[in-house]
């Protein structure tokens, strides 16, 4: 058996070896097996890809040599033999990040908080700054005279020509001082002027105090103005092309809101030590404000949004719940603003904290008026596009951006005079990771156009048309472009194979040649099955994605699982690597055991569009709940499973679909391993939740119908819970609580298996492999009769 193990091996044209090779004696797959650390048992694909300045070489990380951690790796742009980088080279040579100028002839970046100025053509470094502080976030001028940086939340400029350092803001917490010249109160006037009168010491020294004045205003006549921020922080400083403006975002953060504290049992001092994580979700967040700097007058300005079209706007549920009380104008974040290459034109954007709007204005940083261009209301809430989503168009007139106006993530321009817009894709799928060629005469993008479950390359005209697909392959790329856009770098997977690397051609269909070969021998062994993508109709009519894995062999009416992925706006049911790569083998292991599996992408999820991403909208354990049981309802009719012996699992979201599935589904699910699982939402973060639920203390229906804690009275299957004692996301404190409800419930049939010392997202095997020998003890205790 060995020399044909070894035959297969070596003539395999992919990097998993198909099941011919081994349909007489199969590696048996064991939870001990799976669950090892994935390095030593799996291997590391390659990541953190980047190119050479010049374009001849890729650098990554990989490792190969199952080493502690990975290492620097590179190939030629021919491809051809990967080399690791010495460690010495590693230490001296270039960060892949930074800035370049217009020319792209200099690159400017951070390392070690000290800048470094990059001489592309020479190769040439020079290091701009050697302080103790840290000096962050380079940039060119718009002149490109000078490089702009950040240090302690200040900005500041260096010369390329003399290297000249200038301070150019001066912002300070707390106050500003009082002047004794300036006292209001006439008591307080009197009693200093009878002072100076009768005292002559107090004369004198008054006289010094008013001298040395003068002469720090002689010699401040050069320097920024002090600028006092009280109790808020300052970020998001950004200088005018013409140097005359600086605008910055004044953060308050609320006082006294109260910090949820995680214990830590498992410490070297052998003391229990608490770690500080989060408010919950209502609590008061930090508000925002702009404001301006005009250097020439040396006077900040607040910057108004007050006439914002929908401002007092207040959102549809609480005109619904009757809670509508006087229109204030509400809450904004603001980012920007961004100025066209040629300094003439500059936009805005504002996002409202409750995330139901988002503006797109011009701006004149002379008169500091601010016109509406786009809005984008969204009753539920709008997605992330926004900052890094936005740039400007080489006519320096039109922004592009992108917007899910149409119900789909597309690419839009908009003119920033007159406000007209004009969308240059649409259809019923996504674009993302959008960037304009160095030409400037294409964009190059990533969608899912072929199939909501593949990622591909693509290039369209600037003016919009003909999309050109680059990319072929079935399953996902990461396209990486070189400097001189004539090779793709792609990190590539398919459903059953990991990423790896290869190099092609950037021409609709070169041919991509792989670079790496990361998986083990160990690995390849097994015949890891390819999952069928396959689609259903929901009771509601929507069509629903899923992952099929079907055993071989079906002996009558066979046990099945659904799988519920987490972090709610993912994508799992897709045609490449999974990043629950644990779970998709856990299923091969379950289809050995005769388990038909299903994996959904239910109401939620990401890659369906707007309607599908905000299906949860008030009621988490809603539709994305019905969607499982309309999966069960399938797995019956189509493919033979007993309806008496379907199970239910995942982790944190999918913990929660667990526990409302078996809460209140319980003639569906027969068994539930819920996993590090959200128990109540008015306990998780607000980012995330007040998105899709608003806040607990307006919206408290929304709240109390889609937490599981309040139908733990309708448990009846095996139920099983694990989590970890230090998880900073999920908090241990949710699975107590649901425990012990179920304890005052009565209810006899669940059990809690807890891990001391994991987070969130589990890293040691053991925990891995205790936590899944539990789950497959309670399907096959419970389904596999």
């Amino acid at each position: 058996m060995t020399t044909r193990i070894t035959a297969c091996l070596l003539g395999a044209s992919v990097l998993l070896l198909s099941s011919n090779c081994f349909a007489q004696n199969q590696p048996a797959l064991t939870v001990e097996k799976i669950m090892q650390d994935p390095a030593q048992w799996i291997g590391t694909s390659p990541s953190n890809i980047y190119w050479s300045d010049d374009s001849r070489q890729v650098f990554f990380q990989w490792n190969p040599e199952k080493a502690k951690r990975d290492s620097l790796y590179w190939v030629s742009a021919r491809g051809g033999q990967v080399q690791k980088v010495p460690a010495a080279k590693r230490k001296n040579s270039t960060a892949p990040t930074g800035i370049f100028n217009l020319q792209k002839t200099l690159r400017v970046y951070e390392r070690g908080g000290d800048l470094y100025l990059l001489n592309v053509k020479k190769g040439e470094v020079r290091q701009i700054t050697k302080t103790v502080e840290r000096e962050y976030a380079p940039a060119f001028t718009f002149d490109e005279k000078d490089i702009t940086f950040l240090r302690d939340g200040n900005l500041y400029t260096w010369n390329l020509t003399n290297g000249q350092v200038s301070q150019l803001t001066d912002f300070r917490k707390g106050r500003k001082p009082s002047n004794p010249d300036l006292i209001k109160d006439k008591q307080e006037r009197a009693l200093r002027e009878q002072q100076v009168e009768l005292l002559q010491i107090i004369q004198k020294r008054e006289e010094e105090r008013a001298n040395l004045r003068r002469q720090q205003a002689e010699l401040s006549k050069n320097k920024p103005k002090e600028i006092y921020t009280e109790d808020k922080s300052v970020d998001n400083i950004v200088l005018a092309p013409n140097r005359r403006y600086i605008t910055y975002r004044l953060v308050g953060r609320p006082a006294n809101s109260k910090i949820a504290q995680v214990p830590n049992y498992i410490t070297a001092s052998g003391y229990t030590e608490d770690i500080p994580t989060r408010t919950k979700v209502g609590a008061g967040q930090a508000t925002y404000e702009l404001a301006l700097y005009d250097v020439q007058l040396d006077t900040t300005y607040a910057i108004s949004f007050s006439g914002l079209p929908g401002i007092k706007e207040q959102p549809a549920y609480l005109k619904q719940e009757q809670k509508t009380s006087a229109a204030e104008n509400r809450q904004l974040m603001m980012f920007g603003p961004y100025y066209s290459k040629d300094g003439k034109n500059a936009v805005l954007v504002a996002r409202s904290l409750d995330n139901k709007d988002r503006w797109i204005m011009g701006f004149d940083p002379a008169t500091r008026a601010v016109k509406v261009l786009d809005r984008l209301h969204d009753e539920a809430w709008v997605n992330g596009y926004g900052p890094g989503e936005i740039g400007w168009m080489p006519n320096h007139q039109q922004v592009w951006f992108l917007s899910e106006e149409s119900g789909y993530a597309h690419l839009y321009v908009l003119d920033a005079t007159t406000g007209q817009k004009k969308a240059l894709t649409s259809g019923n799928f996504e674009v993302q990771n959008v960037r304009i060629s160095a030409d400037e005469k294409y964009w190059y993008f990533t969608s899912n156009e072929v199939h909501p479950g593949e990622q591909h390359f693509y290039r369209m005209p600037l003016t919009g048309g003909k999309r050109e697909q680059i990319t072929k392959m079935t399953g996902a790329h990461e396209v990486t472009l070189s400097p001189d856009e004539k090779t793709l770098a792609i990190r590539y997977s398919y459903t059953n194979k990991p990423w790896e690397l290869y190099l092609m051609p950037n021409k609709p269909g070169a041919k991509p040649e792989q670079i790496t070969q990361s998986t083990t021998q160990e690995f390849n062994a097994y015949p890891w099955r390819e999952p069928e993508v396959i689609s259903y109709k929901a009771a509601d009519g929507a069509d629903v994605y899923a992952r099929l894995y079907k055993p071989a062999k079906s002996a009558g009416s066979g046990p099945a699982v659904i799988f519920v992925h987490g972090a709610g706006y993912l994508q799992n049911a897709h045609k490449w690597w999974s990043s629950y790569f644990r779970e998709y083998m856990f299923h091969n292991l379950l289809v050995d055991k005769g388990y038909t599996v299903l994996d959904i992408d239910y109401r939620g999820s990401a890659g369906y569009g707007r309607d599908w991403r905000t299906g949860i909208y008030r009621h988490m354990g809603g539709k994305d709940l019905s969607d499982h049981v309309d999966g069960a309802k399938l797995l019956v009719e189509k493919y033979g499973v007993d309806p008496k012996r379907i199970g239910i699992y995942g982790g944190s979201y999918g913990g929660f679909i667990t526990l409302m599935a078996m809460f209140t589904q319980p003639d569906v699910f027969a068994a539930g391993a819920a996993l590090r699982s959200v128990t109540d939402w008015a306990h998780y973060n607000h980012g995330y939740t007040s998105n899709i639920l608003n806040e607990p203390q307006t919206d408290s229906l929304a709240y109390t119908r889609s937490s599981p804690i309040y139908f733990a009275e309708g448990l009846k299957g095996a139920l099983l819970m694990c989590h970890g004692m230090v998880d900073t996301n999920v908090h241990f404190q949710d699975i107590v609580r649901l425990s012990q409800r179920l304890i005052e419930l009565g209810k006899d049939n669940w059990e809690l298996a807890v891990y001391p010392v994991e987070d969130h997202g589990f890293v040691e095997p053991s925990s891995w492999t205790d936590e899944y020998k539990r789950i497959l003890k309670l399907f096959e205790t419970n389904l596999n009769k």
